[in-house]
């Protein structure tokens, strides 16, 4: 588990006391720090990915763009290679999404998650209601079958169910197997330049071991708030997409710190992590798409508020790029292609004063050398405030 050094002006592991009530400031400063934003760090991509417990990969290349954000000369091919080798994998964890995480992570956290799936199971209002009653035992192992004898992809194995279960839909028939076995989506997928279709292997067929027989909601939390803490217990729901948590976290409260935010949540924290003083310079900041910064709080105001959300929300749930300012997301970002130009084009909420203004300016061009390098041009633009 990584601890991020406190950055350079703040109080790091001394700037609170147990009992203390922290401002939106101070949370802010301090989920910036255990995120790997207040400055980028000379990280090791996978050590970066465990410290993270993995970043949110509905789409292919943001985890790329979350941990160029994070990282110091961060190339895709650190990433890349993490996955072609197997050390890194693609799989549905928490809330029922698919991240990219460590392969030991993988194995530890999907035992450990799956009540989300068992919940999920027959909640599901598209194809819920036609798994009721199948023999889901027996539909596990044709399943298990079938992806294991070589990669398939969700329709490709709905179609081959359907052949054992012809009055079943065969994406209905899919879906429970999506939810009953640890599904990897296999390279290409995932892989930064490349293309292919999400196929799906076992991850102990894919890894050659087996789930970790006996994971730790313990240290589930611990790790939950290293990276995102100080956070409550319905946070660390949010995040994880478990319930039940406020016995877990009564079991760690003798090794834990206890805090307030100002509306008079109790929030939990380990001892010795890195809460910066709230005056702590926050640099302006690109942020992928679908980032965990943002979807790991019940409360998510520590970096966007209520009216920022409500602008970015769409009707399909796409979490755009967007911008931090002072800390706090402050407009969007989107890299537009026209033949061999690039430009990044910044969506601001509100002005930006000009130095972070130009500090984004410089952000942008940074991230199309990294994500846009094919491009004869590269432009940075800013719409008008919106």
């Amino acid at each position: 588990m990584i601890t991020p050094r406190p950055s350079a002006g703040g109080t790091g592991r001394g700037g609170s006391s147990a009992g203390d009530v922290l401002s939106q400031r101070a949370l802010n400063r301090a989920l910036l720090a255990r995120q790997l934003l207040l400055e980028r760090h000379t990280l090791p991509a996978e050590a970066a990915i465990a410290h993270l417990i993995g970043l949110q990969a509905q789409a292919p290349n943001p985890p790329y763009v979350g941990l160029w954000s994070r990282l110091e000369g961060f190339q895709p091919e650190d990433l890349a290679r993490l996955i072609t080798e197997r050390r890194a994998v693609r799989i549905a964890l928490m809330r029922n999404t698919v991240h990219l995480v460590t392969a030991e992570d993988a194995l530890t956290l999907r035992p450990l998650v799956q009540p989300v799936f068992d919940r999920d199971l027959y909640r599901n209002v598209t194809h819920g209601p036609s798994i009721r009653g199948i023999d889901l035992e027996a539909l596990v192992a044709a399943g298990r079958a079938l992806v294991e004898e070589r990669p398939r992809t969700l329709k490709e194995l709905g179609e081959l169910l359907q052949a054992q279960w012809p009055d079943r839909p065969g994406a209905a028939l899919a879906y429970a197997i999506r939810n009953q076995l640890p599904l990897v989506q296999v390279p290409p997928r995932g892989i930064w330049g490349q293309s292919g279709p999400a196929a799906c292997t076992t991850l102990e067929a894919w890894l050659g071991r087996p789930l970790d027989p006996a994971p730790s909601p313990e240290t589930l939390v611990l790790r939950y708030l290293a990276a995102f803490g100080p956070a409550s217990v319905r946070d660390a729901q949010t995040w994880s997409g478990l319930t039940g948590l406020r016995a877990v976290f009564a079991r760690l409260r003798p090794q834990l710190v206890s805090f307030r935010d100002e509306r008079g949540t109790e929030l939990f924290d380990l001892p010795g992590a890195p809460r910066p003083d709230p005056d702590t310079p926050a640099p302006p900041r690109l942020i992928a798409e679908f980032d965990n910064l943002f979807l790991s709080h019940a409360d998510r105001t520590r970096v966007i508020s209520d009216d920022a959300r409500r602008r970015i929300a769409t009707p399909n749930g796409i979490f755009p790029g967007t911008i931090l300012v002072d800390g706090f997301v402050s407009g969007t970002w989107a890299i537009e292609r026209r033949r061999d130009a690039a430009t990044l084009r910044i969506t601001p909420f509100a002005p930006i004063g000009e130095r972070d203004r130009a500090g984004l300016a410089e952000e942008g061009m940074r991230l199309l050398q990294f994500a846009a390098a094919d491009a004869t041009s590269h432009d940075v633009e800013f719409a008008p405030a919106q």
